[in-house]
Order: C-alpha cells, then structure tokens, then sequence
C-alpha cells in the first residue's frame, strides 16, 4: 500500500492527503489561507520530516507572500497564520486498526515569527502532533499545484479544484453528493446560501469559472432537484483533465495580471490584437485628449 508520505512533489503538484482536501469546519478560511495553508504544508512534506516527534519547520515571508500580492507587507500573511492556528476544523481518517474516525484540530500547532517584515524574514511553524500522525498513515492523495490556488480567488474554487485533483486519476469521472456533503465539502457556512439560486450563482457558477479558466483541469456541475419547486438535494460532479488550447489559456491567465480577472473569465474583455482600432485612436478621432500615465481617469466594466 502506498502512503501519501512517501510521494514526491513533481510538475503535477504536491501530494495533499485525502484527509486534509475534505476537511470540514474549514468555512471561515477565505482563499488566501487556503493557499498559504498549501504553501505550508508542501514545504512540511518535501522536508520529509513530517513523522519526526519534534519536527518544526522555517519558511520565509517573502515565500509565502510573493504569489498572492506584490505589496511588501506581511499583514495579510500574518492574518492567515494566525486563522490557520485558531481556527478549528474537522478531519475524518482512519486509525492504526483501520476504523475511520474524526478528529477536531487546528491546521498549525504553534508560528513563531520575525517582528520585523523584510526579504529575509521568516516564520517557524508546527503541525499538532495528532494530525500529522493521522497524515502519516493516509493513502490517498490529489496533487494540487500551488500556483493554481494561489491565483484563484474564490475560495470555493479552490475546494473545487482540489476535489476534483483527488478524483483525477479515477476510472470513474463523475460523483454525486448529497447536498449537505457537498456543502461541507466546499466550505460554505451553515446556513448561507440556503436558496437554490443564492447557491447557484455565489457558490457553484464562480468556483466553476475558476477552475476550468485557470487550472489543469474542466469541471461541469449539476444541480439536482426532485422536482421543479423542491429544493435541491443532490450534486453531481463531472470532471476531465484539460487538454490542448483549454490547458494552454488556462495557464496564460494564471500568469496575467490580477487586474480585470474577473472580467477576463466572464468574457467581458476582449484582446486587442497588434494594429486594432485603440482608444488611443479614437480618441484623436474626436479631438480628445488622451490622459497620461498619472493622470486621472475612470474606468467601469460590466458585471
């Protein structure tokens, strides 16, 4: 039997134990914890000291901070540090005897950080002893590329993305969930979104777009309902890796500017080719000037 433990990290990603992609609990992490939780336990695992009694681990700041924001500041890595320790989750896994049980943990057992912010500071971090030994044993895993979560946005992509990255490699590549266990699942808060189209358009549609513009894999969601008044009961999940241009945009996106993302997977930008008609152009057209970099100027994009 193959333990999670033993993989190595490779160009498909890390290998992320079942046991912490379907973690539950986990609704008050937004995006960015997820994926500096990510980036913290890559670096645990490519250590290979994941089993030893008094393994610590030191990572840098700028590590952690460079693919979610250009901004020097470590406030917002701080903050998710601090959520990834006080906040508690829930992970099902099996004991030594193979009986499956639950635990409620935090992700990090204790930070231990550089006052001061620079390129060289650093943060020393613990796993609690329990849910490494219950990783220890996992044999199942997704490997989930960093790169992917921290570019998404929406932290129910980033559930998405990784439950599919557990399935992938599966003879089947379809799964239906009950309601309640998908929810869990993706993180959503009890008793957010409880309308069928609140869940449909704030949780299912964003998570959707997400994963299948800017990661390796393409996932199609139904929501299903008894009849056309009942409220929804069941999801099915249909996935497929990506393949051709699909892979190719995909990955152009993650490497494009944050800014007008969003509009970009919505199909609300369009490129502009080399010698098109610009704004430059029609602006001198009209007799108006054209403001400089630096000067004021508005811009609105439909939502």
């Amino acid at each position: 039997m193959s333990l999670t433990i033993s993989q190595k990290t490779n160009a498909a990603g890390f290998p992320k134990p079942s046991e912490l992609i379907e973690i539950t609990g986990a609704h008050q992490l937004e995006a960015s914890d997820r994926a500096i939780q990510n980036m913290l336990f890559q670096h645990a695992h490519d250590s290979g000291r994941m089993t030893h009694a008094d393994a610590e681990w030191e990572i840098t700041f700028a590590e952690i901070r460079r693919p979610l924001s250009k901004h020097e500041s470590n406030d917002r890595v701080r903050a998710s540090l601090d959520k990834l320790m006080n906040i508690q989750v829930v992970v099902h896994y099996l004991s030594v005897r193979g009986e499956p049980r639950t635990m409620k943990t935090h992700l990090l057992e204790f930070t231990d950080t550089d006052d001061r912010d620079g390129d060289n500071a650093t943060v020393v971090f613990g796993i609690p002893k329990k849910l490494r030994a219950a990783l220890a044993r996992s044999n199942r895993w997704g490997r989930v590329r960093c790169e992917i979560t921290y570019a998404m946005t929406s932290k129910y992509a980033i559930a998405l993305y990784e439950l599919v990255c557990l399935r992938i490699n599966l003879h089947t590549c379809i799964e239906v969930f009950t309601i309640e266990r998908f929810r869990d699942l993706l993180g959503v808060p009890p008793n957010a979104y409880a309308d069928g189209q609140d869940f449909r358009r704030k949780v299912v549609e964003p998570a959707v777009l997400e994963v299948n513009k800017m990661s390796d894999v393409h996932v199609d969601i139904e929501l299903r309902r008894k009849h056309a008044r009942a409220a929804i009961h069941e999801v099915a999940v249909a996935w497929r890796k990506q393949e051709g241009d699909e892979f190719r945009e995909s990955m152009r996106e993650r490497n494009r500017s944050k800014v007008g993302r969003k509009a970009r997977l919505r199909g609300l930008v369009e490129a502009v080719e080399p010698g098109a008609f610009t704004l430059a152009d029609a602006a001198g057209a009209a007799g108006v000037a054209v403001p400089r970099r630096g000067e004021g100027r508005e811009a609105a994009v439909a939502e």
